[in-house]
């Protein structure tokens, strides 16, 4: 139904420009809260460990009461939104940002939820989704970057970010098809194992391409930076070249989905970040370094919105919102730590040889969507022939 995709898109859009905006505007959080790039840090990891902590119960909450509690937190997020920008020393930082971050966290389990919804009722989605969020996250970074240049505060900005995540909890919340199912589903799902070897299995998956995506958002600029020695705005380029990609990226992924298997097109996006990440990172120059990038974009881009699909087709339609929750949950973790754990790295082997370990992981994800894909229907299909067998030995 053209409603349901149209408050599919507007939830990613809002989604997108408040994390754009928030790159752009993050040095001068810093600076209007007074701390320094390790207390940054450690306040920052508080995003992560926030959504980590709302996920699940954020899944647990959709199951149950469907799009209006996608609503509901949006118009948390909304609130939390603002709260960065007021923040002043190290700890009300930290508690802001771990709010902001258990929004987030319910936020995209709601709206990745919505998207499988509709993706089961009226075919492929989650790749257009994911590319609206793309999109809007360089706009957001643009528009965020304007306004600081007109020397518009960190608060107004913010501000104006709360209002788009509040008329998009609007729009998400505008009556349309049913949800997911209510009231008694969520004793259902306890009882169905939503955390089972399938939903698992695609976690580690959606993990590696957290790990893969983050890393390049997080370390392009640096690269740039530290490795070829250009300005602060010419190393600004490399995060948002690789958005940008991903953007383009996941709209070609929303037409390649009616022609290929979501398994081969997972395989086939992850070989294509490989091969891009590891020319990246091997790149003798600045414009050869953008240019792999924007293949490492283009195929990275298509892999986590074709894991979260999968995990809503592997899940019972009463259990979906749990679902995509236990796979977004374990991918947050390569989100979480994939970017430190490429720092650490560098630190002792350069940062050369570890994005060249980031390209050997993805190549690790290309071979694991393909050598561990059957075994989950496999079972499945065991399961059911055992249950078929036992009701066939009670009838006789």
């Amino acid at each position: 139904m053209v409603l349901v995709r149209v408050q599919v898109l507007v939830g990613f859009g809002a989604f997108g420009v408040f994390w754009g905006a928030w790159g752009a505007l993050i040095p001068e959080v810093q600076r209007q809260a007074g701390v320094g790039n390790a207390e940054l840090g450690v306040a920052v990891l508080m995003i992560g460990l926030g959504a980590l902590g709302s996920m699940r119960p954020a899944g647990a909450a959709v199951d149950r009461f469907g799009r209006s509690a996608v609503a509901v937190i949006l118009l948390l997020m909304a609130a939390a939104a603002v709260l960065p920008g007021l923040a002043h020393g190290a700890r009300a930082l930290m508690a802001a940002l771990a709010v902001l971050g258990a929004a987030s966290g319910a936020v995209d389990v709601g709206i990745n939820t919505l998207a499988s919804e509709e993706e089961s009722r009226s075919g492929r989605l989650m790749n257009a989704a994911h590319a609206c969020f793309s999109a809007c996250v360089v706009l957001g970074a643009l528009g965020a970057g304007l306004a600081l240049e007109r020397d518009l505060a960190v608060d107004r900005v913010l501000l104006v970010t709360t209002v788009l995540l509040a008329g998009a909890a609007v729009v998400v919340g505008f009556p349309g098809p049913a949800g997911p199912p209510s009231g008694a589903s969520r004793r259902t799902h306890r009882r169905s194992g939503v955390t089972d070897r399938p939903l698992l299995v695609l976690g580690a998956l959606c993990g590696l391409a957290y790990l893969v995506e983050n890393a390049w958002q997080s370390w392009s600029a640096v690269m740039l930076r530290s490795v070829f020695h250009t300005g602060s705005g010419a190393a600004a380029a490399g995060p948002v070249v690789f958005a940008a990609a991903a953007a383009v990226g996941r709209l070609a992924g929303h037409g390649l989905t009616a022609r290929l298997p979501q398994r081969q097109l997972l395989a086939l996006g992850a070989a294509v970040a490989a091969v891009g990440t590891l020319g990246a990172a091997l790149a003798p120059g600045v414009r050869s370094m953008l240019a792999a990038l924007v293949v490492a974009g283009l195929g990275i881009s298509v892999c986590t919105p074709t894991i979260l699909s999968l995990a809503g087709e592997q899940a019972r339609p009463e259990a979906r919102s749990s679902a995509v929750a236990v796979v977004a949950s374990i991918g947050y973790g390569g989100c979480l730590f994939g970017p430190a754990a490429v720092g650490l790295t560098a630190s002792s082997v350069g940062l050369r040889a570890a994005l060249c370990g980031v390209a050997g992981l993805a190549a690790v994800l290309a071979l694991a969507s393909l050598l561990t894909w059957y075994a989950p229907r496999q079972a499945e299909q065991a399961q059911q022939a055992r249950k078929a067998a036992r009701t066939l030995d009670a009838e006789g």
